[in-house]
């Protein structure tokens, strides 16, 4: 019997269902420069893994501090030694990996004192690691993609003016992406009134180390109510779950099969969803967690 070729109502549906389903995939994103056992960045980006990498962190700044880039052990910006990463940020560019500078951290000294100290802090990250100028740039010459907020500690106040500084370094092709870490408590205490500027292109919520909102053996609720609240509240490009990539990194850690099984495929369901978020590089080599879910993200 002859098979019939469809009508083309039914093709045109079919191609929006495929565009839809790959609209809905993700990618991973890490932290790399907290370990210098890690792999260096270069080695990084060729694992073929990640999509963004953050490079952390830019720990002291703001206040009439002088920055300072702290990569532990990967090389002493101090001395011009992190220079060389110019190479390996471009070679990451080139395989399609966005990669941020990553200000903040758990531990450092940083604060934004006023609207015109967080103008100040603007200026200077765009001259030193966007496209700007400047005889310094502790990264070299190598332009990235943007800033990503890891805000942890010190004044809740002014990140949003930073924010708006910073975007406002958007030009026609060289666009200025920001990105944030928020803890997944809603809202986040300090990025809070930043993210309601709607500026932000790629939320990492942080969704471990909260035991509020974050996965526990045989209960996804409270992650999944968050994970809601979150996609359903904020103004962001994407948005991605952030997780610990090793029972090493903190609570909150999801074993690889759980995720793909329970979570993934109920999350992957909201329009704003990125990916997986994973902390940080040095822990996802040891334990191999983004080799085991690239696939299902």
């Amino acid at each position: 019997m002859a098979t019939k070729t469809p009508a083309i109502p039914v093709l045109v549906s079919l191609l929006v269902l495929a565009l839809i389903e790959v609209s809905q995939a993700g990618g991973i994103a890490v932290y790399w420069g907290q370990n210098d056992f890690e792999t260096t960045l270069n080695q990084t980006c060729e694992t073929g893994l990640y999509k963004y990498v953050n490079i952390a962190f830019l720990n002291k700044f703001g206040s009439g501090r002088i920055p300072e880039l702290n990569l532990a052990g990967h090389c002493n910006p101090k001395n011009g030694g992190c220079k060389v990463a110019s190479i390996a940020i471009r070679n990451c560019q080139k395989q399609g990996i966005k990669v941020m500078l990553s200000i903040g951290g758990r531990l450092g000294q940083y604060s934004l004192a006023s609207k015109a100290d967080a103008k100040k802090v603007a200026d200077y990250l765009y001259n030193n690691f966007l496209g700007g100028t400047s005889p310094s740039r502790p990264l070299g010459n190598a332009v990235l993609d943007g800033i990503d907020f890891d805000i942890e500690l010190g004044s809740t106040k002014y990140w949003d003016d930073l924010a708006r500084y910073l975007a406002a370094y958007s030009k026609p092709g060289r666009k200025v992406y920001l990105s944030a870490a928020p803890q997944c408590r809603f809202p986040d205490r300090y990025l809070g009134a930043a993210l309601n500027t709607g500026l932000f292109y790629y939320v990492w919520v942080q969704f471990y180390n909260n035991a509020a909102c974050q996965y526990a053996p045989g209960n996804t609720r409270n992650l999944l109510n968050s994970w809601h609240r979150w996609t359903t509240s904020i103004k962001a490009g994407k948005i991605f779950l952030g997780l610990p990539a090793t029972k090493a990194a903190g609570t909150g850690y999801i074993p690889p099969w759980e995720l793909k099984s329970k979570i993934l495929p109920l999350i992957k369901k909201s329009p704003k969803y990125g990916g997986v978020m994973l902390w940080n590089r040095y822990f996802d080599k040891i334990g191999g967690y983004s080799t085991v879910i690239k696939n299902s993200v």
